[in-house]
């Protein structure tokens, strides 16, 4: 998962990118970068490391010009090096840079197209630079001296043809502005605003509405799958829609655990819809367990203390922040080794101990994915003195890989494939558990927006929403994503990729 962020600006944009990244942080924290235009000349910082590292004061006063793009990332298969760090930029056609949140289904076979067909070179292991060579390929095929929307439509909608799986874009084309689209499921969230200025209208793309409230953008709406919305320099607004045959079909992953819950997306406010997780999981409580003796509710902070809350007052039961957090530690779901998400754990959590002694708890997470987190959780809680521990799950059982951008591990490394909820209670060590129905998390979301009529939920039930995603395909990300391989890579076993990249700002002619 990823954020990123583009504006088309009157005047500085760098001081709003890195805002509006700091905003998006949570969608990754392992790679930073912004790239801007200034007088058709391009300016790039990029690192690994978070935003607040990445860019210091000599870098800042580097990114000069009115317009940019920016990305925060995490650890993604095979992409481990600041040369995977975003944007990317190729000088033809035009000058253009990308900042990608998704991830290319058929990037292998795409890369082989490139370079026996379309003689370009991928220089990274990313399938950003194999999206950003797809495009800039094909607006060579139809551009001309005088550059116009039309000609960047025509570029999206041959994108849309070739490339498949999920892909939220951010663009910028040297001298003429920014372009922002998604694929034609909107599977990667993408929101559009603007605000009034003396000297004209701005524009802003990001992944979430609340990096437009924080600069002070009004959020216009989102951009629609399939389609391609450009922001140009004289502050118009073009959009069409690229896509043959669009169809609405959002991650509900979203919206349990990566978004702020100050967000917006899809139209459907995520606050709202965790605290709609929380009455039905309560609800499903009631149903199958109604003699329960559960004493206090307690969230494993920070995503579920809105289902938590809501679940709390639907059961009639105390809420008790049982947990403190250092806010210090990285979210360990995205952290790159078992190794480090272990230490995490007790580094992130400390348990207050009169919050448990003597209670039967029902702690509350956001979800369940590898699992480990959840049993050393549940340890603190009898360690504090808890006679016994309830687990609530607001999500169903994670039991397949998500391969549309959230890099989860390698299927065997799921708690939740080839368990049962009673065997995944006892290797957590949960006295009871209760996950959410997926029925239940799908209404929850669309109750926000009855027009989205299906989500991508496929690291629940395994089917996944663009068709093209085969066995072999799964084998070869299985291969990637085990805690082994990415292990073996940040030890040395990929190759030398650091010295791809420097980490000081790069400035580019047209």
């Amino acid at each position: 998962m990823c954020g990123i962020i583009g504006i088309q600006a009157h005047g500085p944009v760098n001081q709003a990118l890195y805002d509006g990244l700091l905003v998006l942080q949570h969608r990754g924290q392992d790679a930073a970068g912004i790239l801007t235009c200034d007088d058709n000349r391009i300016h790039l910082r990029k690192d690994n490391g978070l935003v607040r590292d990445v860019f210091q004061e000599r870098h800042m006063l580097g990114l000069k010009g009115n317009m940019g793009i920016g990305h925060v990332r995490y650890p993604t298969a095979g992409c481990d090096s600041p040369a995977e760090a975003q944007p990317f930029y190729v000088n033809s056609p035009f000058g253009l840079a990308l900042a990608h949140n998704g991830n290319l289904t058929n990037a292998v076979q795409i890369k082989e197209e490139l370079f026996r067909e379309d003689l370009r070179h991928i220089n990274t292991e990313s399938d950003s630079e194999i999206l950003l060579n797809v495009f800039a390929h094909e607006l060579q095929a139809v551009a001309r001296l005088q550059l116009s929307p039309n000609h960047i439509f025509r570029a999206v909608s041959a994108v849309h043809r070739r490339c498949r799986g999920a892909y939220a874009v951010t663009m910028l084309v040297t001298g003429f502005g920014i372009v922002a689209f998604r694929d034609p499921y909107g599977i990667r969230p993408l929101v559009c605003g603007k605000r009034e200025t003396p000297r004209g209208t701005e524009y802003m793309f990001a992944s979430e509405s609340v990096a437009l409230d924080v600069l002070g953008f009004e959020y216009l709406r989102d951009v629609a799958p399939g389609e391609c919305i450009v922001a140009d320099l004289h502050g118009q607004l073009h959009s069409q829609q690229c896509a043959e045959n669009p169809m609405h079909a959002p991650c509900i992953f979203e919206f349990v655990y990566f978004a702020r819950p100050d967000s917006m997306m899809d139209g459907i406010y995520v606050h709202k819809t965790r605290l709609r997780m929380g009455e039905r999981l309560a609800a499903k409580i009631k149903r199958v367990w109604p003699n329960h003796d559960i004493d206090v509710v307690i969230p494993i902070p920070d995503t579920s203390r809105t289902a938590a809350l809501q679940m709390a007052y639907e059961l009639d039961l105390p809420y008790r922040e049982g947990f403190i957090k250092n806010r210090y530690i990285g979210r360990t779901f995205i952290m790159p080794g078992q190794a480090e998400r272990k230490r995490s754990v007790r580094q992130k959590l400390n348990a207050i101990d009169v919050e448990f002694r003597k209670k039967n708890v029902l702690l509350v997470d956001d979800s369940i994915v590898r699992g480990t987190t959840s049993k050393q959780i549940i340890q603190m809680a009898r360690d504090a003195g808890a006679k016994k521990v309830y687990f609530a799950s607001a999500a169903p059982p994670v039991r397949f890989p998500n391969v549309y951008g959230i890099d989860m591990p390698s299927v065997h490394e799921l708690i939740g494939n080839g368990r049962t909820e009673a065997q995944i209670a006892e290797v957590i060590g949960a006295d009871e558990l209760v996950y959410q129905d997926l029925s239940d998390l799908i209404d929850a979301a669309r109750e926000g927006n009855p027009k989205i009529q299906k989500f991508d939920a496929s690291c629940f039930n395994g089917e996944y929403i663009t068709g093209d995603v085969s066995k072999e395909y799964l084998e070869r990300i299985e291969n990637q994503r085990s805690d082994s391989a990415k292990t073996h890579r940040s030890t040395g076993g990929q190759g030398g990729g650091n010295d791809l990249v420097t980490a000081e700002v790069l400035s580019f002619p047209r």
